[in-house]
């Protein structure tokens, strides 16, 4: 028999090579070439032609144009995520790792949609029908009318779905579908890359919304090709410690709505529950203030939320460290050296760690001033006041630039009962406004000039 002809195929763009290379030779990335079986080269219909409809060049102001309808999925932290609900022939990629909740999240959906007399299907590629039964049972859906479907095969896939017209289809997960198209295994780039295709084809034709489950790499980005989050209309991951209770969905690409949202859930015995006031989750319950402590108030998307920054500098002899958990560490190492230059804090000899509570990843530079008085706060032993918050990016010049959305982070602040406010002076509320009242807010436009306040309060 001839042996099979290898080719390379590149996780990342999907180019082609005849040989491994350390570097893709089309998109210049590094590592990313996998061996795979080549096609065969026989001509074959085109299988995509009904992804490119013909239709005439027209401009943008002849277009009727309307606001897509949103169908809710009973979880109103998943709608928050998707933009306010299941689209019409949507598709969204959802991905995490193994054990997080994904399918246990999917699987509530559907079965809140189909209570509200939607028709819904459960495609399972990793278990089978039975254990999809026992976990309705466990997460406690008595009843539950969900159609499940236990098969990998694509042609057989789509055929169901044409057969049934479901309102919305969950592929749990992609990884596991194979087109009989292909002669390479389940999971490889070229079988991820072509049944993504032909399920996105399927769902824009017919108008049944599909979510499809990916796996993730050991990094912690989506397994597969790049190309796979650019067919997708939507791109959820799921972050989260499982070693906590919390888990977070965050939008990280969506046509349909604002990316950066991000949705909270707490893991129950009841399966996944919606976090309606997330900012409970992310501070600590301190009786009294305590050194190295001081709460900012981040955004995510549209949400304001209250996130508690801790900060520990203790002596680190001729070789500190510096280790943030939840924040940039090369920010860190900046905003020490400001610091020093220009408010006289010096944290040479010293480690120096820091933390945000909860397991939050914070990566807006609104936090740099409320990282920088927590440092200050531990390195003096000195608590800040109670009901004390601060936000604000500080720049090299020790200045305090304006944070965006300030006054909406103000009243989230005001609405949970904090009284003292240490913010940017171009974040300062108008005069009488009501919604601030019980929160005094001071302005600062440097560095020197919050330190020298925080010590004047403390």
């Amino acid at each position: 028999m001839a042996k099979d002809k290898t080719q390379y195929t590149c996780n990342e763009c999907g180019g082609n090579s005849p040989k491994w290379l350390g570097k893709c030779p089309h998109c210049n990335a590094w590592n990313t070439l996998i061996e795979s079986v080549a096609e065969s080269s026989a001509p074959s219909k085109n299988r995509f032609a009904a992804l490119a409809k013909t239709a005439e060049v027209t401009t943008l102001a002849d277009i009727d144009a309307t606001d897509v309808q949103r169908t809710p999925t009973g979880h109103d932290e998943l709608d928050r995520v998707l933009g306010g609900g299941i689209v019409e022939g949507g598709v969204v990629l959802i991905g995490g790792d193994p054990g997080i909740g994904k399918s246990t999240l999917l699987l509530q959906a559907l079965d809140s949609l189909q209570r509200a007399g939607l028709k819904t299907l459960y495609v399972t590629g990793e278990e089978s029908g039975a254990q999809v039964a026992l976990r309705s049972r466990r997460l406690g859906l008595d009843g539950s009318q969900v159609s499940v479907l236990a098969e990998i095969q694509l042609e057989k896939i789509l055929a169901t779905l044409d057969a049934t017209h479901p309102t919305i289809a969950v592929i749990d997960s992609i990884q596991t579908v194979y087109s009989e198209q292909l002669t390479s295994a389940p999971g490889s780039v070229a079988q991820v890359r072509e049944c993504a295709a032909h399920l996105t084809r399927a769902a824009k034709a017919s108008g049944t919304a599909i979510v499809l489950v990916g796996h993730v790499t050991k990094e912690g980005a989506l397994a597969g090709p790049r190309v796979l989050e650019h067919m997708v209309d939507t791109v959820l991951y799921f972050e989260g410690d499982t070693h906590s209770s919390f888990r977070l969905i965050r939008a990280i690409k969506n046509r349909f709505g604002a990316v950066n949202e991000i949705g909270v859930f707490a893991m129950t015995e009841k399966g996944l529950k919606g976090v309606s006031n997330p900012s409970a989750i992310f501070l600590s319950q301190h009786s009294e203030p305590v050194p190295g402590s001081c709460v900012m108030v981040t955004l995510e998307g549209t949400r304001p939320m209250l996130v508690e920054i801790q900060a520990l500098v203790d002596s680190g002899g001729p070789s500190p460290r510096r280790l943030s958990v939840g924040l940039d560490r090369d920010r860190l190492a900046m905003l020490l050296a400001v610091l020093h230059r220009h408010a006289g804090v010096a944290c040479m000899d010293q480690d120096v760690f820091v933390n945000a509570v909860g397991g939050v990843r914070i990566s807006e530079p609104a936090a740099d001033l409320a990282v920088m008085l927590a440092i200050t706060s531990s390195l003096r032993g000195k608590a800040l006041p109670k009901g004390f918050i601060a936000f604000g990016e500080v720049g090299l010049a020790g200045e305090v630039r304006p944070a965006p959305r300030g006054q909406d982070r103000l009243k989230e602040a005001a609405k949970l009962g904090f009284s003292v406010a240490v913010v940017p002076k171009a974040n300062l509320p108008r005069k009488n406004d009501k919604a601030f009242e019980g929160l005094t807010v001071h302005g600062v436009d440097r560095i020197e000039e919050a330190m020298e306040l925080a010590r004047s309060l403390a």
